[in-house]
């Protein structure tokens, strides 16, 4: 928790009330309506239309970033939200780097129904963070129209930047460190970007450090639970996601 709060500290973000109206750095923000599958599970995206220079971050941004959290429960007969998130960009946070988008982002989702037998209603609340020189928090609340009645070529596109399942794994090594686990992660490829996550755990993840060798690259991050102590961390939950030159895949869990 401490480290969260020196994080949003650095970035200048308010701690005063979000506006309603669009914040700084957001040129449009809506929900692409996008189409219904056969099992009556709905196709959508939610679209952020960023001002020249502005980024906002991905789901696990870093050190200092701001992940977005979504609230869906003005929307009707919605069972769950699957999001299918493209490969994060490097952007500049701070003196360091995080993990987000430049421009536009169009996040694609998978709605599946409480009630099969009945239309998807969507509605999203979405708090998030902007960046240009200065970092402010953001607040948007969206409704969908109708679906139509094709695949919506600009969702499309965007689920083709998603990482690629990828059948290999990393070779891990965790260590516990003074306030949490120090994950190392050696892969058999260089990479250019990369981040681990730990799936379904609210444990803040630092930026992940990389050394990219001949032939190969070391990963490092540090996971720190809430009680900031070292703790039983399962390998099979880690997530890593490397971007190369061979474009961008996902990795679940260790080698060994």
């Amino acid at each position: 928790m401490i480290r969260i709060v020196l994080s949003l500290a650095c970035l200048g973000l308010s701690a005063l009330p979000l506006a309603a109206e669009s914040p700084p750095g957001l040129a449009g923000a809506r929900i692409l309506p996008g189409w219904t599958l056969p099992d009556g599970s709905r196709v959508a995206a939610i679209e952020f239309q960023l001002q020249p220079g502005w980024k906002t971050y991905w789901r696990s941004p870093g050190d200092s970033g701001l992940p977005p959290v979504f609230d869906w429960s003005g929307s009707g007969n919605l069972g769950d939200v699957a999001l299918h998130w493209p490969a994060p960009q490097a952007i500049s946070s701070g003196d360091g780097l995080a993990l987000g988008y430049h421009d536009r982002l169009v996040l694609p989702f998978t709605a599946r129904p409480a009630n099969p037998g009945q239309p998807v209603d969507l509605a999203v609340a979405v708090d998030f963070g902007l960046c240009k020189d200065i970092c402010v928090p953001g607040h948007v609340a969206l409704r969908a129209d109708r679906p139509g009645p094709a695949p919506d070529p600009a969702i499309l596109s965007a689920m083709e930047q998603v990482p690629a399942p990828a059948p290999d794994r990393p070779d891990c090594d965790v260590q516990p460190i003074a306030d949490g686990m120090r994950v190392t992660a050696t892969l058999p490829r260089p990479v250019t970007l990369a981040a681990i996550e730990l799936a379904d755990s609210d444990a803040w993840v630092s930026g992940t450090r990389f050394d990219a060798q001949p032939g190969r690259s070391v990963l490092t991050a540090d996971v720190v639970p809430p009680e900031a102590a070292p703790f039983d961390l399962p390998p099979d939950r880690l997530v890593f996601t490397v971007i190369g030159e061979g474009g961008a895949v996902e990795m679940r869990g260790c080698a060994g």
